[in-house]
């Protein structure tokens, strides 16, 4: 064609074409990328079909729900199936086909059918757990030892979530006064960003294992929708890998989600949570009071055994003890007889002994006497010769050391012709220590003069 068209004569055209070649509705399988409710109620779709890889996309098409109709789709939406209409859900609609000269290409939706987004949410859960239990991990944590006094309690949860609230308030003010220690790794329970929330809370959690003996995932009531952010394959994985028990308590008391499944205990509500970790404690605690009766009873039938062969090995004890002590009584009386005939000996025999022992000392005595009187003049004398040498030594010493004394004299000094100048009564000895102007003192030996530094 030779005919030269308009920009909108060809829009017009693109326009006419698509609704003769397409001018019935058609029921459309799409995924929801984006959603946007405009302040005067109209609803903005992006829709968009992935690969199998869920992440490249395939197509695309802006869709749009008008206000009208927009109402009406909502509430039954939401009233079928307890989701909102969402990112990432996928939907089945009934679209027409319309074509604007500005805004381009899209799809105006008269109709959804919500049995298809359930079956979809039940689909995806099972495939989750399909391929969970393909890779052998999905009852990994169920298969953990619980601990038997689980006081310390990590809780993934939001601080202003209701369940949170309901949680601490029934385990902190329980009837047995039992204590747990309680601590909160907050992040989102819904949206966009719970799958990365929950993941960070357990890996910091993972980070101080020491610390804790469980973690606790709860969050309060919601709807359908809510609940489909735990179906989530990352999140459960986690869990199943995690080396503590998790307990859940997302609550909803209808569906299980995947996290529910894959955790070592899945409870209802967080209130429920609590009364099972409670719940545990009074197990323990029961344990506990039966393991110290136990020990009662057996510590009291060993006490009686005991005192039985005791008793027993008393009285055959009593004869045997008798006739040792007859034999002991008998050596003993020997031993007496034998030390008393040695000591009387021993005595007879030391009375010669001082007599002999006098003489000698007295002997010794005198000899030690004469050796060390001829010693003791002899030294006298020495000391006598070196101190009068000492003596005549320091006189000379302290002579010469006058002599000095004379020389050195400041008086002596100035007779011979020196002078002494000082600044402040500081003493000068170099001419960088004067300035121009200072006043300097001269002494002589007759007297002394100031001056000005020029």
């Amino acid at each position: 064609m030779n005919e030269k068209l308009s920009l909108t004569e060809l829009q017009l055209i693109i326009k006419d074409s698509l609704y003769i070649a397409l001018p019935d509705m058609y029921w459309v399988i799409a995924e929801i990328s984006e959603i946007k409710e405009n302040y005067n109620g109209h609803c903005y779709l992006e829709l968009v079909e992935k690969h199998q890889d869920e992440i490249n996309i395939r197509s695309r098409v802006k869709a749009v729900i008008w206000s009208s109709r927009f109402r009406f789709l909502k509430s039954f939406f939401e009233n079928a199936t307890g989701e909102s209409l969402r990112e990432g859900l996928k939907i089945l609609v009934r679209v027409k086909i319309e074509y604007h000269e500005i805004y381009g290409l899209s799809l105006v939706i008269h109709d959804i059918d919500p049995s298809f987004t359930l079956g979809e949410m039940a689909l995806k859960r099972q495939q989750i757990l399909k391929k969970l239990e393909a890779e052998g991990v999905l009852t990994m944590n169920k298969d953990l030892d619980f601990p038997m006094v689980p006081q310390r309690i990590a809780v993934i949860s939001s601080r202003n979530a209701a369940g949170y609230t309901d949680f601490m308030k029934h385990l902190t003010g329980n009837n047995y006064g039992y204590v747990f220690y309680i601590a909160l790794i907050e992040t989102p329970m819904q949206g966009n960003e719970t799958e990365a929330g929950v993941i960070k809370a357990l890996e910091k959690i993972a980070g101080h294992l020491e610390k804790f003996d469980v973690a606790v995932i709860i969050r309060g009531g919601g709807s359908q929708t809510d609940l489909s952010w735990f179906d989530n394959y990352k999140i459960a994985y986690y869990i199943t890998q995690f080396p503590l028990p998790v307990i859940t308590g997302i609550g909803h008391e209808k569906d299980l989600s995947v996290t529910d499944i894959v955790a070592y205990q899945s409870l209802k509500t967080p209130t429920a949570v609590a009364d099972y970790l409670i719940e545990c404690m009074i197990i323990a605690e029961n344990h506990l009071i039966g393991m110290s009766k136990e020990i009662i009873d057996r510590s009291l039938l060993i006490l009686e055994e005991i005192k039985i062969r005791t008793d027993s090995a008393r009285l055959k004890l009593i004869p045997v003890a008798r006739t040792m002590i007859s034999g002991f009584k008998e050596e003993l009386s020997g031993i007496i007889i034998d030390m008393i005939n040695t000591g009387k000996e021993y005595i007879m025999r030391a009375g010669l002994f001082p007599a002999n022992h006098k003489s000698r000392l007295i002997s010794g005595t005198r000899s030690h006497l004469s050796v060390n009187s001829s010693s003791l003049t002899g030294r006298k004398q020495s000391l006598a010769s070196h101190s009068r040498s000492f003596l005549n030594n320091t006189n000379n010493k302290v002579a010469v050391l006058e002599n000095s004394l004379k020389i050195l004299d400041p008086e002596n000094v100035l007779k011979r012709g020196y002078t002494i100048t000082s600044l402040d009564g500081k003493i000068i000895k170099k001419r960088v220590q004067l300035k121009k102007d200072d006043m300097i003192n001269t002494r002589f030996s007759d007297g002394s003069v100031s001056s000005k530094v020029v």
